[in-house]
């Protein structure tokens, strides 16, 4: 069995929730499950968090799948549905869509003679991407209310620079959902893991942890273990060869990366194909039973390249981490260019997630 794998410490994931708990106590907490629970399993993710709230997916395709798997919680649509034909679906798995457009607003309106399901009114308080305009949303709820096909309304806004501690927006932002649902007499949920943290104004009645529950930091310039937070996957492989190489020897495609004295390269079978940034440069750290070492040369499909001068005793068969567990996801991400998110929702499905607590 190829020994690229994803270990998912279910501890973990518990214990991140508990921090957003702590922070956020007097709050109900839908956990943020979409993108595959962000790489870690839809269904795992959920069935180990019975405790939360509701589920905040991206599809009814994510909201059957688990209510197939026994989820009884909430489930929350976050993009709402996508054609009136999908209404049925939201009876019959009692889903909760996210209604953002006059498109929608009038579907529900002219559903007919069906049981009413539960809404979310998305409002655009400074994300500008989607959701209704503040000055619309006393109308847009009102209808709502009127509607014979929704029950509960409540309302919800999202953050584009929250993980920012020093943000102007931020607080404008609270200021206005909190005004602009002063008389509506509805619940409301505005804070992501970054308002969770940072922002406890924003906490209102819901608060919507996602990148936190799988222990990655949600701040700029704060860490996941300076929130207490404990990483939750823990990509993993194992060197499958180490080669001799001389002085002068081209590592990998293009040839860029030359071997500066005679040296050891291992090969570790993880790659892009796995979901291992293509982007990732030389000096991108791994974990070789425990110690650091650089790889080198370009990320292939299937394996990388490690530089093991400095492993002596490093043999074919050594366990190595990619990130997780002793290796922050943030930090290969930055490297990388991009971000944790991202790195965490792409692992793909060649690779086996196994439940693995404390790994």
């Amino acid at each position: 069995m190829r020994p690229a794998r994803a270990l998912i410490d279910p501890t973990a994931l518990r214990h991140n929730f508990a921090r957003v708990r702590s922070l956020a106590a007097l709050a109900n907490v839908m956990a943020v499950v979409k993108a595959n629970g962000y790489g870690h399993g839809l269904v795992w993710t959920a069935k180990n968090l019975p405790a939360a709230g509701a589920f905040g997916v991206a599809s009814v395709e994510d909201g059957v799948q688990l209510r197939d798997a026994g989820i009884k919680q909430p489930i929350c649509l976050l993009e709402g549905f996508f054609q009136r034909e999908e209404l049925p679906a939201l009876v019959r798995y009692r889903l909760s869509p996210v209604v953002h457009h006059e498109s929608q607003l009038w579907d529900l309106e002219h559903a007919g003679r069906i049981e009413p399901v539960d809404v979310w009114v998305k409002v655009d308080t400074g994300m500008h991407r989607i959701g209704f305009a503040p000055q619309a949303l006393p109308d847009v709820v009102k209808r709502l209310k009127l509607s014979m096909a929704v029950g509960r309304v409540r309302v919800m806004s999202h953050f584009p620079t929250a993980d920012n501690r020093f943000d102007t927006t931020t607080p404008y932002q609270i200021r206005l959902l909190d005004e602009m649902t002063l008389n509506l007499n509805v619940e409301r949920s505005l804070a992501n893991s970054a308002g969770v943290v940072n922002w406890p104004s924003s906490h209102f009645e819901w608060v919507r942890p996602g990148i936190m529950l799988y222990g990655a930091t949600p701040m700029i310039g704060m860490s996941a273990a300076e929130l207490g937070l404990q990483p939750v996957m823990t990509l993993a492989s194992e060197i499958i060869a180490i080669n001799p190489r001389r002085k002068g020897d081209t590592i990998g495609y293009g040839g860029e990366w030359v071997c500066p004295q005679d040296m050891p390269v291992g090969v570790v079978a993880i790659g892009y194909g796995d979901g291992y940034p293509r982007h990732a440069p030389p000096d991108t750290p791994v974990l070789v039973n425990g110690a650091r070492a650089p790889i080198i040369g370009r990320v292939s499909m299937d394996m990388v390249t490690v530089d093991l001068r400095g492993l002596p005793d490093a043999r074919v068969g050594d366990p190595v981490v990619l990130w997780g567990a002793g290796l922050p996801v943030e930090e290969i991400a930055t490297l990388s260019g991009t971000i944790a998110y991202e790195l965490l929702c792409c692992v793909t499905a060649r690779v086996p997630r196994i439940e693995q607590a404390g790994s």
